[in-house]
């Protein structure tokens, strides 16, 4: 028999669960798709917005929209159409129930459960799927999954070694390839943000600027030391790729961001001589509240309209 078991709703950025599906079933393939739904939460941030997991039995779909998945879980058979418009009308229920302060702020587990009672109303309709026939124009999302696809994960992906998932390129009809670390749109950008990057900027044309004078004072002096230009402009460019990591997504982007943070570090550290406390202070802070936004400024899925 086709049905749905389970659903969750799961924020992006860091996989914490904000509601889900109570699930009374305890078999071991149950349990089991347990496991790839905790696998799965870790991964969301590296993962296109629309992806399925086939897991034997079951199947693991999931969408992705502005910084929170949808996940639900459904026998092999059940329809992939049914199976998204599931999950688009759990995404737009939540998104008009709850607003984005109250997801990005949440910081205890489950802590939306009372919206267990739409996903678990929304579950029984599409499990009688006589009663969706007439309420849904079903062609229209069969057109909609033939020009996007969903992205096929397979088991074998979430289980390397260094706990990231290795993405094989998959052709996408209309949308062209996607690799291991696929392009995303970011949330916007808030008025920290635009701080950070417009500081990160003032700092990387500060060290440009003293690089050149103490080029300046080394063709003068002989004497001077040439490690204090290469500090220097060692210090323009992690600042400006800074301001690329707030600006674009890429793979590994916030361990870059650690990385490029620490240059900054190990720059001024360098630097000590050649500046006073409060430079130093400001370009530390700087780099650190760089990396911050960078951190807090997340990949987003799809506009709540999007209809699959």
């Amino acid at each position: 028999m086709s049905m749905i078991l389970s659903a969750s709703v799961v924020r992006v950025r860091d996989g914490l669960p904000l509601s889900a599906s109570t699930d009374y079933d305890q078999s071991t393939g149950m349990q089991e798709c347990r496991k790839y739904f905790k696998m799965l939460s870790k991964k969301l941030s590296q993962l296109p917005d629309r992806c399925t997991l086939k897991t034997g039995q079951y199947n693991i779909n999931f969408i992705s929209s502005l910084g929170v998945s949808y996940m639900m879980l459904c026998t092999e058979n059940y329809p992939s159409v049914l199976a998204f418009c599931f999950l688009d009308e759990l995404q737009k229920e939540f998104i008009t129930t709850y607003n984005m302060m109250k997801t990005n702020t949440a910081v205890r587990p489950y802590c939306f459960i009372e919206f267990d009672n739409f996903i678990q109303r929304t579950k029984q309709r599409y499990n009688n799927t006589r009663s969706l026939s007439t309420k849904m124009n079903l062609a229209d999302m069969q057109t909609e999954i033939k020009l996007r696809p969903p992205y096929q994960i397979s088991v074998s992906e979430l289980g390397s070694a260094n706990g990231f998932a290795h993405f094989s390129v998959v052709e996408y009809k209309g949308t062209g390839k996607i690799s291991a670390a696929p392009h995303q749109r970011l949330e916007p950008v808030t008025l920290p943000g635009i701080v950070s990057f417009v500081l990160s900027l003032l700092c990387g044309a500060l060290n440009l600027i003293r690089g050149f004078h103490a080029i300046e004072s080394l063709l003068q002096n002989e004497g001077e030391d040439f490690s204090y230009v290469i500090a220097f402009f060692l210090g323009t460019a992690a600042c400006l790729y800074q301001c690329y990591l707030f600006v674009y997504y890429t793979g590994w982007r916030n361990a870059k961001s650690f990385l490029t943070f620490g240059l900054i570090c190990l720059c001024n550290m360098y630097l000590y001589e050649l500046r006073n406390l409060w430079q130093l202070f400001f370009h530390v802070t700087v780099g650190a509240f760089s990396t911050l936004q960078i951190r807090l400024r997340q990949p987003q899925g799809k506009s709540p309209d999007y209809n699959v």
